[in-house]
């Protein structure tokens, strides 16, 4: 049996990561553009709706029609630009300049947006040859064959929805939180040495860069949803993703805040532990706890049943009932501690309000809220800005069945 190639292999392997999936899109869509170009002009090779295929058939069904009549819309006004000019004057190194500049203010009124460029070069194009009215029109028309095939190949053949990505990036963040959390919470009976504390404060920062990747899976899932047949509650899925990372996002903050003080106070307390024995003890097994409703949290946003999504938050309120109890041992003990030797007790105040910070954001109800609220800010904007569509939307919506949903989407109503 001969052997597979690498190359197939790792294909097949990364298939259903967003790179590999526009790769073969854009390949067939590009392909079938040019046969039909073929079929339905006299050009030789028109090479113009292959192109415009390939940069309209994007990863989301959304992006494609945007980028569909973006691009239609700057060869369009290149063209009219180049022929009005064509009219009017020869081509010449000042008419170049004077055409160039044109192109471009004409692009920036029309809204090209990435396609300004688009709309110097179809002028460019056309006032080079000898018949531009002809070239202008066959231009166009290889422009509407590409965009009608790419936009076409995307309604037959839906693009995926890229929330599973998104889910699994931001669970693999919050592990990382909780990974961090845990070692913050190592070793404090015993003398930190300063720069194993830094350490861990510029991981803590780096969580920054971990935030950003999400943020860009994340704003890919939201386009998938977007115009998308497959999804029928499109919003809601969109705002439980978007909440949950603005709440570890906040979270990574208050841990930037926490590992600093954690330094300073090793900086303060070179010769000797942290905190007492007892101390230490009550301090590790709370951010055991935090680090446990991170974790949960996460899951709980990124459930997609019911029953999972229950057993989350039922995982979640149990940590955090037991990270607010053990939040307040801690504070007895620093209490009595700090009466007997008032030493660094602004940075063990500190580490209680950041503990504080983090429970409270976590908060199951203070979540729901916030995601009622979110939904209903979006339902308002998208009313405000398409105020008809959202009326015949709102008129011809057809009653569904109520199915199972999670936690979150029970409490929250679109």
């Amino acid at each position: 049996m001969p052997e597979v190639p690498v190359p197939v292999i790792e294909l097949v392997r990364r298939r259903r990561e967003p790179a590999v999936v526009q790769a073969l899109r854009s390949t067939a869509a590009a392909t079938l553009a040019y046969s039909a170009a073929l079929w339905l002009t006299d050009a030789r090779a028109p090479l113009l709706a292959p192109l415009t295929a390939l940069l309209v058939v994007q990863v989301t069904l959304f992006a494609t029609i945007t980028k569909g009549i973006t691009r239609v819309n700057a060869v369009v006004a290149g063209v009219t630009v180049a022929v009005g000019f064509s009219a009017l004057v020869g081509l010449s190194w000042w008419s170049l300049g004077l055409l160039i500049l044109t192109s471009l203010a004409v692009g920036h009124l029309v809204r090209a947006g990435d396609f300004i460029p688009e709309v110097a070069i179809s002028a460019m194009l056309v006032l080079g040859v000898s018949h531009a009215t002809d070239l202008a029109l066959s231009r166009v028309l290889e422009t509407l064959i590409g965009a009608a095939v790419g936009l076409l190949f995307n309604f037959l053949f839906v693009p995926p929805v890229w929330v599973q990505p998104a889910e699994e990036a931001l669970v693999d963040l919050a592990g990382r939180m909780r990974r961090l959390l845990l070692r913050m919470g190592e070793q404090l009976s015993t003398p930190t040495p300063v720069h194993r504390a830094a350490a861990r404060l510029h991981e803590a920062r780096r969580l920054d860069n971990d935030i950003a990747q999400v943020d860009a899976s994340l704003v890919q899932a939201e386009e998938s949803l977007r115009l998308n047949p497959r999804v029928k509650e499109a919003l809601l899925s969109r705002v439980v993703l978007r909440t949950g990372l603005d709440t570890l996002e906040i979270c990574t903050t208050v841990m930037r805040a926490m590992s600093r003080t954690l330094t300073d106070l090793a900086r303060e307390r070179e010769e000797e532990p942290l905190f007492p024995h007892e101390v230490a003890e009550a301090v590790e097994e709370l951010f055991g706890n935090v680090a446990g409703a991170v974790q949960s949290f996460a899951v709980l946003v990124t459930s997609a049943d019911s029953a999972s999504s229950e057993e989350a938050e039922d995982r979640l309120a149990a940590e955090m009932e037991a990270g607010r109890a053990g939040r307040e041992r801690v504070a007895h003990l620093l209490l009595a501690r700090v009466q007997e030797h008032p030493r660094q007790w602004h940075l063990l105040g500190a580490l209680l309000s950041e503990f504080d910070r983090v429970l409270d954001e976590l908060d199951v109800e203070k979540r729901s809220t916030r995601l009622a609220e979110e939904l209903d800010r979006y339902t308002r904007e998208e009313r405000d800005r398409h105020p008809m569509l959202y009326e015949l939307k709102r008129r011809f919506r057809l009653p569904r069945r109520r199915r199972r949903r999670g936690p979150d989407t029970e409490r929250a109503e679109v």
